[in-house]
């Protein structure tokens, strides 16, 4: 019997997963997991604190969360400086990626982003039928002035940037992403990722502000705080353009838990430091351990190194298959220009003594392939 039709556009989508987990690659290769440290999660996980909250807030979760995440959204706000109503949740940056999209991208509308940058928003602009142009990066940066003047040939409504950058943890200062803004289409929506912004140096995030009508500041507990497993995260911006998600959010997306999770996290500014400088201790034993190996670490801003292989291609994916097969989860970027770096991300001392134990095993596989 036939399923009922699909839309065209969803009928000519792919099934896909944006990023394929660690859980899959083990389930498919049959290696036990040792190391994983390739999703730029924080393998020191959320405060104590946070623990204890989520466990006093276990008991009452019969009852729906506040729908509009009230109390963490005021918090957030008297962090920023900004006001309560220039603050919406999302179940983490990705969430709100597709509600942004699905507010400013209708079928044929022009989106601009780089090549190779985040890609589960390419999978929210596609799923809303969005037309790609794409700029390659300048060396190991997303290309701000061609970033902007492609936003102009193309009568974008929609560009992307993170800042610092995932897959290459590079970063621009806040006065270059500020002559960015300034040099876009006012009716072009920014979406500016500032997820890895606690692990950023000083100098690089951008202060809010509200009174931009085309800017959409992302941000997230995922990366520093913790709290990855637990989906939540914000977007901050204009009156207007934050209020315009009341019209298509999931109102109980970010549940009893993970508001719970927030505002503690957000009160434990001590644990974030020590977390912040745990990850910069990380990052240099990642770079120590690629050095003393013949490769090349990048300067990260981020919670990741990426690593230049020296080689192609098929040589970097060739060492990522050689960790794979000794239980060490990291990822790459796929896109040329990029792809002949690995991305490993910041872990404690135990999975990074794997990682030193694993790579010359890999590295050698790979030269002898």
């Amino acid at each position: 019997m036939p399923v009922p039709p699909f839309t065209a556009l969803a009928d000519s989508l792919p099934e896909t997963v944006p990023f394929v987990g660690p859980e899959a690659l083990q389930r498919r290769s049959g290696v036990p997991l040792r190391a994983r440290i390739g999703a730029n999660e924080s393998g020191f996980g959320p405060s104590p604190k946070v623990q204890a909250a989520i466990a006093a807030a276990v008991a009452d979760v019969w009852a729906y969360p506040d729908p509009e995440g009230y109390e963490l959204r005021a918090a957030l706000a008297e962090h920023v400086g900004i006001e309560p109503d220039e603050v919406v949740l999302g179940e983490g940056i990705d969430g709100l990626m597709q509600l942004a999209v699905r507010l400013f991208i209708a079928p044929g509308d022009p989106f601009v982003t780089s090549l190779g940058a985040y890609p589960t928003l390419n999978y929210h602009v596609a799923g809303f039928g969005g037309v790609f142009h794409y700029v390659p990066y300048s060396g190991v940066h997303e290309d701000l002035g061609a970033l902007a003047r492609k936003a102009h040939e193309t009568g974008a409504r929609m560009v992307y940037l993170a800042n610092p950058d995932n897959p290459m943890g590079s970063f621009w200062p806040a006065e270059d992403v500020l002559r960015f803004i300034n040099a876009l289409p006012e009716t072009c929506l920014l979406l500016l990722d500032e997820a890895y912004g606690e692990t950023a140096p000083s100098g690089v995030v951008t202060e809010v502000d509200t009174d931009r009508p085309n800017v959409l500041w992302l941000r997230t507990f995922s990366k520093a705080y913790g709290l990855a497993g637990i989906r939540v995260g914000y977007a901050m911006g204009n009156r207007r353009l934050v209020r315009a998600f009341e019209r298509v959010r999931n109102h109980f997306g970010v549940n009893r838990l993970a508001q719970a999770a927030g505002l503690a996290a957000l009160a434990d500014q001590d644990y974030l430091r020590q977390a912040v400088n745990a990850i910069a201790d990380a990052r240099k034993r990642i770079g120590d351990i690629a050095e003393a190996n013949g490769l090349r670490p990048l300067v990260s801003g981020t919670n990741f190194v990426a690593v230049d292989c020296g080689r192609d291609a098929a040589f970097a994916s060739a060492v990522l298959a050689g960790l794979a097969r000794q239980g060490v989860f990291i990822r790459k970027p796929m896109t040329p220009g990029l792809d002949q770096h690995i991305r490993i991300s910041a872990g404690p001392k135990r999975q990074l003594d794997i990682l030193a134990e694993a790579l010359p095993i890999a590295l050698q596989d790979a030269q002898s392939a």
